[in-house]
């Protein structure tokens, strides 16, 4: 089934990051030389995705001016001759009408940034990426479209038991084939003794249009938030609900660990700092510097 759009809810005030946050979005921090955003939208352009939404609030202005043009920086690197940099510069740039932006004008949970985004979505199936949740490899929403026939589908993986009550964690059912697996029910950040499993929801997803409808309603579930995993649990018996296990290593980049270990990671995999910085976290380490 071809998925054409993409919802990116960039609406967080991202205070695990403050100070750096207070005057820039968490999606623009960068991992190695591009930001967050950008890697989600690449993800996502792999995949085949014509129609990018921004679910924003207040002060996100540099998204919007990310993926646009910056006229004074091109003409500057085109008359230095720097075509290489300004190859770089414009690589994220798509056909103009390809980038949609609303506003979600109070912070009420994933389901409430979905939610916003409900007139820019017909009949259709759409694809839900969080650029918080950093997953190298090839393209995960690629491989659940690729792997989608119908309903709700969800990118899960399997998290220690002491973490599940910081996760969407799902009651798995029969294995389809391809690392798709039935999901039986969902619930959002369950205590440890209650948690159905250990699978949990990683921030992508597919969902059916019959979601929007249940949001619309604005119930509030977990930290008073209107969650998305609640609307699609609610789906469950009446269509098709699966998990999708990604082969990609992923990288909680809302968090300053992940976000730490992300930058180190995809830096190491570049051929131009590869040696070097092995060389050097293997010698602090050796020499007890860290």
């Amino acid at each position: 089934m071809k998925i054409k759009k993409a919802i990116f809810p960039v609406g967080g005030l991202g205070t695990r990051f403050l100070p750096a946050t207070k005057s820039m979005p968490k999606e623009m921090l960068p991992i190695v030389d591009k930001p967050l955003i950008q890697y989600a939208v690449e993800e996502a352009a792999d995949a085949g995705i014509e129609q990018f939404i921004f679910v924003t609030s207040r002060g996100k202005s540099a998204i919007e001016n990310h993926f646009d043009h910056s006229f004074e920086l091109e003409n500057n690197l085109l008359s230095k001759g720097k075509r290489d940099t300004l190859k770089t510069a414009q690589e994220m740039l798509k056909i103009p009408g390809s980038f949609a932006y609303v506003r979600q004008q109070e912070p009420a949970g994933l389901g409430h940034a979905v939610w916003c985004a409900r007139h820019l979505i017909a009949n259709e199936p759409v694809a839900v990426i969080l650029a918080d949740d950093l997953i190298s490899g090839s393209s995960t929403i690629k491989q659940m479209i690729d792997n989608y026939t119908s309903g709700n589908m969800l990118a899960v993986m399997d998290v220690d038991k002491r973490d599940v009550s910081s996760y969407g964690i799902i009651t798995p059912g029969k294995a389809l084939g391809n690392n798709v697996t039935e999901i039986l029910g969902l619930v959002e950040k369950p205590s440890i003794e209650k948690a159905p499993s250990k699978m949990a929801v990683v921030g992508r997803y597919i969902i059916e249009p019959a979601v929007f409808e249940i949001l619309e309603q604005q119930n509030r579930g977990a930290s008073n938030e209107i969650q998305l995993t609640d609307a699609i649990a609610s789906r469950i018996g009446s269509s098709n609900c699966s998990g999708y296990k990604f082969s990609g290593e992923r990288f909680d980049c809302g968090s300053k660990l992940g976000f730490i270990q992300a930058n180190i990671k995809l830096s190491v995999q570049r051929s131009e700092m590869k040696k070097k910085l092995k060389s050097w976290l293997q010698d602090e380490i050796l020499d007890g510097k860290i």
